[in-house]
């Protein structure tokens, strides 16, 4: 009897962990779809604007933000993540094909096959067009490289598990789907702007215990991750700024209450401010329909 026993908690603990290897085991992109498509880099510096790479990934006081050596710390309620380089160096992204960096950028999983930490927003990236993508990595390719190494996060057990993080991925990613209804051009150009390329969400959603978003309360505010102060609310009953006074805003970093941006804010003002003034009217109209939480 206790040998029946052991067996069926064996065989038991093998399916266990087989079904644990399957559900947490890496999703790629078929490189096949990518095929045929050719990146233009003028159109890669947009994407590359509109999506904040400079931002994160510039050293930390460089004067320089397309020397993308990467250092800069981001806490949060599961560790302290550093944005690594991704230039076009053997410390950065060289030796990677186009498919390596589709991996990444929408799947989140490296080149050797290990998942990165949605600290990283794939999460929103999952939904860039494959010709944005290719774009991207035609203009990356030009930038400047830079051989300073990446360093390590600072995450603690179990959150050090990266295979954990396919656990995670199984619970809270999708690859399909918006949040926000778009029955204009317009506004179908605002969502991928706020809910792809510029992540907007990553900061102006709240999050669940285990840090995916809470889609319920979408762009309805929550805690800097820095621990200071909060992130403001874009839905209505929160910002009453008109069309106009969003777009501004963007434009300039300045409120309607002749305030003006700051902290990391003051980054994505400088990215939209490159942009066309039409994707900036696209973002506030998008913001203007959102639906209160």
């Amino acid at each position: 009897m206790l040998r029946r026993v052991l067996i069926a908690l064996v065989l038991a603990a093998l399916i266990g962990a087989g079904i644990g290897l399957w559900v947490t085991a890496p999703s790629r992109v078929d490189a096949a779809r990518l095929a045929g498509l050719t990146g233009d880099t003028t159109r890669g510096q947009a994407v590359f604007t509109a999506a904040g790479c400079a931002s994160c990934h510039h050293a930390p006081g460089s004067d320089d933000k397309l020397v993308l050596a990467g250092g800069q710390a981001f806490a949060s309620d599961f560790g302290t993540f550093y944005a690594p380089n991704i230039s076009p160096s053997q410390a950065g992204l060289q030796g990677w094909s186009q498919a390596d960096f589709a991996n990444a950028v929408l799947r989140g999983v490296s080149p050797s096959g290990k998942h990165y930490y949605p600290a990283f927003p794939y999460t929103a990236y999952a939904r860039m067009t494959d010709q944005d993508l290719v774009d991207l990595w035609a203009y990356m390719q030009g930038l400047p490289a830079d051989d300073t190494a990446s360093q390590a996060h600072d995450v603690g057990f179990p959150f050090n598990i990266r295979r954990s993080v396919g656990g995670w991925k199984f619970l809270f990613f999708t690859t399909e789907g918006w949040v926000a209804e778009a029955p204009t051009p317009e506004l179908e150009r605002g969502r991928y702007l706020v809910e792809a390329l510029a992540h907007c969400a990553e900061c102006h959603t709240p999050r669940n215990a285990l840090g995916a978003l809470d889609t319920a309360r979408w762009m309805a505010g929550a805690p800097n991750p820095s621990g200071r102060g909060t992130i403001p609310a874009l839905t209505p009953d929160q910002l009453d700024w008109s069309a106009q006074d969003i777009a501004y805003y963007l434009e300039t970093g300045f409120t309607p209450e002749f305030d003006s941006a700051g902290g990391h804010m003051v980054a994505v003002v400088d990215n939209f401010s490159k942009l066309p003034a039409g994707d900036r009217a696209a973002v506030a109209a998008y913001v203007k329909a959102l639906s209160a939480p």
